[in-house]
């Protein structure tokens, strides 16, 4: 029988975290949360269409890693890529639009749920194709590195897009040229509906960097505060000039790989048992008991992104389809080359 992936290793230390940083963590899971709920209702009305990947459940891995990284960082994900920009600070109204394939969505309508785009928030845009945002994300950082920005940039997978050729090459080259890249591997146990332990002889996908040697590590990506550690240690080796990592965030979707997966392949107990350590129900218990807030001031929080979430779906019923023109529009972009390699 098919099963998730094995839970990782204790943290070896807790540091304390202010309560800056701990409110952003409990807003910025709400509204993944929250949002991707009311994502999933409005894709049974059929008001969004094509295919939608929820990220419910996978909430801390974007969270965390936002909070570890600064502004200048540079992201790229694949096709389940509503919840990055969303930490990042994207609007909600435009995300939305996007997804309703409006002309005020973020990537203009033209990309919908799984093409995702923010310049303005250095979110590189989610990718439809398995693993062809590996290489891409190693591109990204071999022009932080020519520029010397300082800059890093982070690439999530999934655990599928590991058996793509394009993964292997591009860790391989990250490695050769210590590119400052963090690869991160959001292992939620199931490519589409296969578990790991029924597609690869290797269950602990971190270890694959060790053929690169490539400094990798598990991370309890259930666990907000580990995955902003794991993050956080992998930057000050890219800013370092060290290169890149490879992290494998054992995570878990509470959803179907998308909205038209029956789920078939596991039991309702699995879910069950991982939503006893969500993540969002983590973070709030830790915030009550440590009293860094009061149940009144989350509450205040949850009220405010309630209403984001439906203002994202009134300004998007409100806005326009794109004109018919637009589809032979940002086909090409025209621009000189700023630099010739030797």
């Amino acid at each position: 029988m098919a099963t998730a992936p094995a839970k990782s290793s204790p943290r070896k230390e807790k540091k304390a975290y202010s309560k800056e940083t701990y409110m952003f963590w409990f807003e910025s899971m709400y509204l993944m949360r929250k949002f991707e709920e009311k994502a999933g209702q409005l894709y049974g009305m059929q008001k969004i269409r094509g295919f939608c990947h929820l990220y419910i459940g996978q909430e801390a891995c974007a969270a965390g890693s936002v909070s570890a990284l600064r502004k200048g960082d540079k992201y790229i994900t694949a096709y389940r890529d509503h919840g990055h920009p969303l930490a990042l600070g994207t609007s909600p109204n435009a995300i939305m639009a996007e997804m309703y394939g409006k002309e005020t969505g973020v990537s203009k309508g033209k990309g919908g749920s799984m093409h995702i785009f923010d310049k303005e928030h250095n979110f590189v845009g989610g990718h439809g194709i398995v693993g062809a945002q590996v290489p891409m994300g190693a591109g990204l950082a071999f022009a932080e590195k020519y520029n010397k920005t300082g800059n890093l940039c982070i690439c999530y997978m999934g655990d599928g897009a590991v058996r793509q050729g394009a993964f292997h090459e591009a860790l391989n080259l990250a490695m050769l040229w210590k590119l400052p890249a963090i690869f991160v591997i959001e292992n939620n146990g199931y490519a589409m509906g296969t578990s790991v332990q029924r597609t690869s002889n290797v269950h602990d996908l971190y270890t694959l960097g060790e053929a690169y040697d490539m400094p990798s590590e598990p991370v309890d990506a259930m666990n907000v505060e580990a995955v902003h550690e794991a993050v956080e240690r992998a930057a000050e080796r890219a800013r370092a000039g060290e290169g890149p990592t490879l992290l494998e965030f054992r995570t878990y979707r509470y959803k179907g790989h998308s909205m038209s997966d029956p789920q078939k392949y596991r039991s309702k107990d699995e879910v069950e048992e991982y939503k006893q350590r969500d993540p969002l129900e983590q973070v709030r218990a830790t915030i009550l008991s440590k009293k860094i807030a009061t149940e009144q001031e989350l509450e205040a929080i949850e009220q405010k992104v309630n209403a984001q979430v439906e203002e994202s779906v009134k300004f998007a019923e409100e806005s326009k389809y794109p004109d018919p023109s637009e589809a032979l529009t940002d086909v090409y972009y025209e621009a000189d080359y700023p630099f010739i390699l030797d």
